[in-house]
């Protein structure tokens, strides 16, 4: 996985469970297996933590939790900002041969409310016709090349035409007021014994701690 969509993602996924520590978020992380799908190293995930504290964009804080030392993460307002600007690019980025910072974007999809993705979406649709109308301009210079290329060139058609009609439903679904995003209600849960709910459990904690409170 590239270093951007590496940041991305953890950028994100702080902001999905913060206060959180490094533990917490590969566990998260490996079971949506995102070392098959976006090739995260688990190793890097806690040095990709301490660079992105380095540089601002998350603080750290460590804290004894009970009889342990714990260093936990929260997103700094440079962090939200960043994240923010990445997820945009991904979103609206078209590369058929390299979709996978929009898979990693829409991932993170219900840290952005409605009207922003929808928005984003749109956006996104109009640079796949764009592409499209360029990849079909290509089409008719290809009678030089052999047949075999030329069935390549369909396969990226098939890939563009698949992107656009999958984002036509995500925009229908938004419209319909289906998904959960930022600000609203999900009748979603974990099941229960999910590790998430010990995670939340854990956030209420180290809020507590962060804050001093007892």
């Amino acid at each position: 996985m590239a270093a951007t969509e590496t940041r991305l993602l953890l950028l994100g996924t702080v902001m999905l469970f913060e206060p959180v520590n490094g533990y917490q978020l590969r566990r998260e992380l490996l079971s949506w297996e995102v070392d098959e799908w976006a090739h995260v190293n688990p190793g890097s995930i806690y040095s990709g933590l301490t660079t992105l504290a380095k540089q601002g964009l998350l603080d750290r804080h460590d804290l004894v939790d009970g009889t342990r030392e714990v260093a936990v993460y929260t997103s700094t307002k440079a962090g939200r900002e960043e994240f923010s600007r990445m997820w945009v690019s991904a979103i609206e980025q078209v590369d058929p041969l390299s979709p996978l910072p929009f898979h990693t974007a829409i991932a993170l999809m219900p840290l952005n409310d409605r009207e922003v993705v929808r928005a984003t979406l749109q956006t996104r649709l109009a640079r796949i016709d764009a592409t499209a109308r360029e990849q079909m301009s290509r089409k008719g210079d290809m009678s030089a090349f052999p047949p075999h290329v030329r069935s390549l060139a369909d396969l990226w058609m098939g890939l563009i035409q698949t992107d656009r009609e999958w984002v036509v439903n995500l925009i229908g679904r938004l419209d319909r007021g289906e998904l959960a995003l930022q600000g609203d209600e999900s009748s979603w849960a974990p099941p229960s014994g999910d590790p998430g709910w010990q995670m939340a459990s854990d956030r209420e904690r180290y809020l507590r701690l962060i804050s001093g409170r007892n």
